[in-house]
């Protein structure tokens, strides 16, 4: 999808305003050159006040502004700079990364005992001559239902941590995943399909 774009967009410098290996190693498998540095943005608003899109939204737009103010007298500034958020809802509940153990397990027993599906939003905001580019993508996981011992034995190999929703659809946790309605890397934090298809379009102005 990018190849016509890759010279044009590696003779830039874009950067990728997070520490996520796993969104690192998607955008590296689009072959992009790109550089990582990580937003210090205090991920503070409250759940209540927003959408469960533009929550994603605002928050990776906090992410892409710190990181711009790092940069812009940098020898050499970004001439492109892509933030994101993920975050996780289930019966109209909103869940981030757990902070503890025992929130990673109440995280995965509301996501795999209550017989609903979880709806994985990413907001991605990118910045490119000035201007802010912004969009949600969400995909629908459906999980097989976890006994309480399989949650906690989930739970200590500590994949649960630091991952929105508590869960690594890459890892261990493809064992419970049954299906999935939409694009499997943005369950992983970084929809590639979207993504290539938005830079395709701000950076050639085609429609």
């Amino acid at each position: 999808m990018l190849e016509p774009l890759l010279s044009q967009l590696n003779s830039m410098r874009v950067v990728l305003a997070s520490s996520s290996k796993q969104r690192a190693n998607l955008l590296s498998s689009m072959k992009l050159k790109f550089d990582i540095v990580s937003s210090d943005y205090e991920e503070n608003l409250n759940p209540r006040d927003h959408t469960f899109s533009d929550f994603v939204e605002k928050t990776a737009l906090g992410k892409l502004n710190d990181v711009h103010e790092k940069l812009k007298t940098d020898s050499r500034p970004p001439d492109l700079i892509i933030a994101s958020d993920t975050m996780v809802t289930c019966n109209g509940k909103m869940y981030g990364k757990p902070r503890t153990k025992e929130e990673a397990i109440a995280t995965i027993t509301d996501l795999t005992q209550q017989d609903l599906p979880n709806s994985v939003y990413t907001g991605v905001v990118i910045w490119y001559k000035n201007k802010i580019h912004k969009f949600t993508e969400v995909t629908t996981v459906y999980m097989a239902p976890l006994t309480d011992k399989e949650i906690l034995s989930y739970v200590e190999t500590g994949e649960p941590m630091g991952k929105a929703g508590g869960y690594g659809i890459q890892g261990l946790a493809s064992t419970f995943v049954t299906r999935i309605e939409g694009d499997f890397n943005n369950v992983i934090g970084l929809p590639l399909c979207r993504l290539a298809f938005t830079l395709k379009r701000i950076v050639t102005g085609s429609t």
